[in-house]
């Protein structure tokens, strides 16, 4: 017990800092996640080696294996910023909590679904945070869009009432329909806090590597685009020389829903309530 509460306070402490780091300068920086992996392994190896039982050690190179595709699919997905995705593939050698494969798969769809619970709740609320707080823009914004997918709208109400009328058949097809129906407004209110909210000026002096333009920009007789992986060195230093300021697009910062996740799974884990986690997932 005392190696997972090792584990446990080794990743509560770097997911305390990489919140912190976010919080402040909306990057993780990249020493951090792999920084967390090299002391998370080299922990389970001469644990292992001491115990003279490996499958301590395995366990987390099985858990950073399919960290490491998870993140990799919510980075390419473009749901995750590249931090975000090396915090949750570093998290991948600390989660195993035991040397039960079965086990620690429950762990790792817990976390996951702890996650994606935590993250909407979070999201929904900072986003209608800077709604409230940019109104009159975001009210702007939101009307003009409105009326500019009047058609899109459309298609997605015609679909949802079509679905909720063949609800008497499966009751499923009703909640989908209202879903459906609901939808497109979800997707435009997002939209419109992203434009009001996330698109800033800054002093190209300010740019950092990772920095989203918001939108392609002419340098010269070159072209750089806004690319989800973000500007690099060389960008950077091409812009600075052609332009003072430019406009960037930044994101919430999420690194905070990974502590609140990790602290409700542990919660969970130490109170014995596992299982009944488990069966409501």
């Amino acid at each position: 017990m005392y190696e997972i509460i090792f584990l446990i306070v080794l990743g509560l402490a770097w997911i305390i800092f990489a919140t912190v780091q976010d919080l402040r300068t909306r990057e993780v920086a990249n020493w951090l996640n792999f920084s967390l992996i090299i002391f998370a392994l080299g922990f389970r190896f001469f644990y292992s080696l001491f115990s003279e039982s490996f499958g301590f050690f395995y366990q987390g190179l099985i858990g950073l294996g399919i960290f490491f595709v998870l993140g990799n699919a919510l980075y390419y997905g473009r749901m995750f910023a590249g931090g975000d995705a090396k915090l949750m593939i570093a998290l991948g050698a600390v989660l195993p909590f035991s040397e039960i494969f079965k086990i620690n798969l429950r762990i790792f769809a817990s976390f996951f679904f702890i996650f994606l619970f935590v993250g909407a709740f979070y999201g929904l609320i900072v986003s209608l945070y800077l709604g409230l707080k940019n109104f009159k823009k975001f009210r702007r914004e939101f009307s003009k869009r409105l009326k500019s997918k009047r058609k899109f709208i459309y298609a997605f109400m015609f679909l949802g009432v079509l679905l909720m009328a063949l609800g008497f058949i499966e009751n499923l097809l009703f909640y989908t329909g209202v879903l459906v129906f609901v939808l497109p407004y979800f997707y435009l209110y997002a939209k419109s806090v992203e434009e009001v909210c996330m698109i800033k000026k800054i002093k190209t002096k300010y740019l950092t590597e990772g920095d989203w333009l918001y939108k392609d920009l002419r340098v010269g007789k070159k072209t750089i685009k806004a690319s989800w992986d973000g500007l690099n060195k060389r960008e950077i230093e091409l812009i600075r020389k052609a332009h003072k300021e430019i406009k960037i697009k930044q994101g919430i910062q999420f690194v905070p829903v990974f502590l609140v996740s990790f602290v409700v799974l542990v919660y969970f884990w130490f109170v014995g309530k596992f299982e009944e986690l488990w069966f409501l997932i």
